[in-house]
């Protein structure tokens, strides 16, 4: 491609060599901004078939496509810059610089992703689902709490204990600590006789 782009620069005359020096780059900035746009366009579309087969939360999606976009469209813009003469080692010492403040607040906020994650497990993985009733088992099988699940966010899964939305008492339980005990769910007809007996 260099050598191709050297063989026109010499045959042109000055003024379309000047032209020629400036619509190269052009071009190939707009090459990389249609790249990024399909790329995010296809993020789109299997995000949308993913929540479709798995029954993701709009928050979910949307979170990821977020992060999806910071990525495809940040990297596209280091790109764009290298095309326009930005030194490759400027781009570096940027690019290293904002990994390493990302890689200390990943770190900084990995209860938070953690339960991120164990929210994505729960739809996944189908563990329970809002209505189902649930509890959670010490290693040794002592109960530890029960209640019928009211909702699942990204960070918290609510379990109502007792009454219902408006009369009774609730609790929030981190995504994570469902994947960190024993659970028992109860299905079917069990999971309305519970209900009953919980005052739900």
């Amino acid at each position: 491609m260099r050598k191709l782009l050297q063989s026109l620069h010499e045959r042109l005359p000055g003024w379309a060599a000047d032209w020629l020096d400036t619509l190269v780059p052009l071009l190939e900035v707009l090459l990389i901004s249609l790249a990024a746009w399909l790329a995010m366009r296809l993020a789109r579309q299997l995000m949308r078939r993913a929540s479709r087969t798995y029954g993701l939360p709009v928050n979910f999606a949307t979170l990821f496509l977020r992060i999806a976009a910071v990525l495809v469209y940040g990297s596209a813009l280091l790109w764009a810059l290298e095309r326009f003469g930005v030194s490759g080692a400027v781009l570096w010492s940027a690019f290293t610089g904002f990994a390493t403040v990302a890689a200390v607040a990943f770190f900084a906020a990995w209860s938070v992703l953690s339960n991120l994650f164990c929210a994505l497990l729960i739809y996944i993985t189908r563990a329970f689902r809002v209505g189902d009733v649930v509890e959670l088992l010490e290693p040794g099988g002592t109960p530890l709490v029960k209640g019928r699940v009211a909702d699942i966010n990204l960070v918290y899964t609510t379990l109502r204990e007792s009454g219902d939305a408006s009369n009774g008492t609730s609790l929030q339980l981190p995504n994570t600590l469902f994947f960190q005990r024993a659970l028992r769910r109860w299905h079917g007809e069990a999971t309305a006789a519970t209900g009953e007996d919980d005052g739900g």
